[in-house]
This record gives structure tokens, sequence and C-alpha cells, in this order.
């Protein structure tokens, strides 16, 4: 069966614009989460999130865009630019109908949505409402990657919260299987705005300290929910043997994917997480002693960690592989979060190293070997990403490193 590469890697972080920088924050444990600054939120119970630093639109995109989108669709352009760049890909020399755009989204639309609601108000209904506006931004990164490329192959949005950005790569692997040639994949996320800090709090899992080192500690007796963040990643997938016979640099292969959702609350049956990594790992062709680390969903929930600690421990046995939670600098980015996690997880299985989990003491009670302190070695063969998302969305992907 066709293989999908990885050849290409755009990354917009809150600790790194782009992915060199990205990857040296992450190994050296620096964090991006800070009070926000994007908008005054001294009136609300949570004031930090990860915000990415530096990036000026301006810099990155022609002057015709900038009136069009907002900083989230900024964001997913350039690190379409830069995956593509990256992975050595002019779509320009490629067959348009050969190539696609699938991403995932999840809580981004709401500074555009604010933005026409205010038009809205100030022109007296002139303008869109912020209902449909909101909608129609799904589809919005995904089209104007597409559009700004000359990508009209297979494409479309995935929405399924953080657990998004896995589904969408999957995606992205099935139609590289089916004979397109080249996909952007993963996700951009991020609604930093007053609109949707307000929608974000609805959920009771934002964590309300002030202090950066001790807001967002998943595994920790002293979890008390999650810091948001912007950001995320795309990356270029291609046929793997395609990739090789043009000379491209290959990261790794998405080898394995599982997605479950699940049971109603209440009814006594196992949530999907176990069963969504048993399947990506079956899909991959591969055992649990065939991992060699676990890049966590890490909620920060007490009651959603002890659930993802106890399937890991189910499938790995108690302490029996390498766990860590890249994101406690980053904020959880929604549907950029897992895509960041797969980037990272290929980064680390190129080096042979783990980048540690920062900030947090575990609670023994999960039983997990949680990656502290510093980067640890390893083999670097196989790492599994797990993702879930709000409402009982599981996902589980495999990437391996690639073939000699």
């Amino acid at each position: 069966m066709t293989a999908a590469a990885v050849t290409g890697l755009g990354v917009v972080a809150p600790n790194g614009l782009g992915t060199a920088d990205y990857w040296a924050a992450t190994r050296a444990g620096t964090s991006g989460i800070e009070r926000i600054t994007r908008f005054d939120p001294s009136g609300y119970p949570a004031r930090l999130a990860g915000e990415v630093p530096g990036f000026v639109a301006a810099d990155h995109l022609p002057g015709r865009l900038l009136a069009q989108t907002d900083r989230m669709t900024q964001l997913a352009l350039a690190a379409a630019d830069w995956a593509l760049d990256d992975a050595g890909v002019d779509p320009r020399e490629w067959p348009e109908y050969g190539m696609g755009v699938i991403t995932a989204s999840s809580s981004g639309g709401f500074e555009f949505g604010q933005n026409e609601l205010r038009k809205l108000w100030r022109h007296g209904g002139q303008h869109v409402s912020a209902y449909q506006s909101f909608a129609w931004f799904y589809a919005v990164n995904t089209g104007q990657i597409s559009i700004r490329n000359g990508m009209r192959g297979p494409s479309g949005v995935v929405v399924s919260d953080q657990a998004g950005g896995l589904d969408a790569i999957a995606q992205a692997r099935r139609q590289i299987r089916k004979g397109t040639r080249l996909v952007v994949s993963g996700g951009v996320d991020g609604s930093l705005c007053p609109w949707g800090w307000v929608a974000q709090l609805a959920s009771d899992r934002l964590s309300g300290s002030d202090d950066p080192a001790r807001a967002f500690l998943p595994f920790d007796t002293r979890a008390n929910g999650h810091v948001p963040g912007e950001g995320g990643a795309l990356l270029v997938l291609e046929d793997a043997a395609g990739a090789r016979e043009r000379g491209a640099r290959v990261y790794g292969e998405i080898s394995g994917y599982g997605a479950t959702f699940d049971p109603r609350p209440g009814d006594g049956r196992e949530p999907g997480l176990r069963r969504a990594a048993e399947i990506a790992l079956a899909d991959a062709g591969i055992r649990p002693a065939d991992v060699d680390v676990v890049f966590a969903d890490a909620a920060a929930v007490p009651v959603l960690d002890r659930i993802e600690a106890e399937a890991i421990t189910a499938l790995f046995g108690p302490y029996g592989v390498p766990v860590t939670a890249p994101k406690t600098n980053t904020g959880r980015l929604y549907s950029g979060g897992a895509p960041l996690d797969v980037a990272t997880a290929l980064l680390a299985l190129r080096d042979a190293v783990i980048p540690a989990t920062t900030n947090i003491t575990p609670d023994e009670a999960y039983r997990l070997d949680l990656v502290l302190d510093a980067p640890r070695p390893m083999p670097g063969r196989a790492a599994l990403v797990l993702a879930r998302g709000h409402g009982g969305f599981n996902s589980a992907l495999v990437v391996r490193r690639p073939e000699s």
C-alpha cells in the first residue's frame, strides 16, 4: 500500500516562529506562555495564553491578502509557504489537480466573526451576520492556501477540536493512497480575541493561574485546567516513492491511524482513547514495544489525565514507555496542537531525542514514565501521538522514521 511521507514542515508556535526556532526552544524547554497582549484580559478569570511572537503578516504575505484575512489565516498561509519551501516544492511546477489541502479547524473564526459583528453594529446590518461568518470561516484556511498555491485537487476541512489535526492528516494520507501526489495538511488555530476568549471560558477547563510556570500542569496533583494558545503546524505529505524519486528529504512516514468516540457518560463503558491507540498501532503493523515515545494529549484536567494515563498503561504497562507533553510550553492549540505534536515527533525521531515536559511534578498514581527536566535520548524508530477533542473525539497517529 502507498506510504505517505512527510517532506515539509511549517511551524508557527508560541515559543518559536518557524520550525528551527520552535525545535530549539522545545529542546531547551523554553515557554511561550505569557499574559495575553492581544486584548486586555484583566476582567477575565483566565489571563494567560500562548501567543505566536514576532509575527508581522505584512512581512510574509502580499497586501491584498491582509484585508481579506484575520490573524489565524495569516499564520496558516505563512506556515503553508514555509512547509512547501521546506519540501522543495514550487506549486507552479506541479499539476494543479495533483495537489490538495486538507486542514483542521476548531476554535478559529471568532476574530473574523467579531470583526464582522462590529461592522454589523456600525453599518446597520449591511454585512454578513457573525454566525454566518463563523460557519464560513471553517473553510477559509483551506481555501486561501488552495487558491494561493493553485492546488485544485482533493481538499477539505475536519472539525473535531484538538483531535481534528490528526484526523486531517489521516484524511490526507487517504488521498495520497488514492493517487494525489501532494497534500498540505495539519492545522493552525487560534481565537485570542474577547469573543473567542468568552467561548473558551465556557468549557470550564481554562486555568486561572497567573503564573506561567504553574498554569498548565498535566499529570500533576496541582492540575487545574489548560492554557489556550494559537498556532500549529502544516505538513507536506507526498507519496513516499515519488518523494524519494524526486530526491526529497523525508522526515518520516504516517504509518498508522485510529479514531474512536467516547461512549455516553454514565453508561459504564471504557472511554475510547486506548482503543484508538490500538487501532493506530495495528494499522502501522507494529507492537507497543516498537514505540519509543508517546506524545500525550495532556488535558491538565484530573479526570481526563486519569483516563489518558489508564489508556497508556493498559497498552504499554506501568512506566512502560516514555511519555512527553511539550505543549506545556505552548498551551493547547486546539486543532493546531496535534499537528504541532506530529511535527515535534518527526523532529524527535530525526534527532533521536525526546523533548521534556516542563514545570510539572508528576502524580505517581498515574504510573507514567514522563520525560522531565531535560531531553532524553531514544532509538528514534516510532512515535505515537494522542489527541482528544471536546465532546468525545479520540485520535491516535503513528509516525515512523523513514527507511534508509
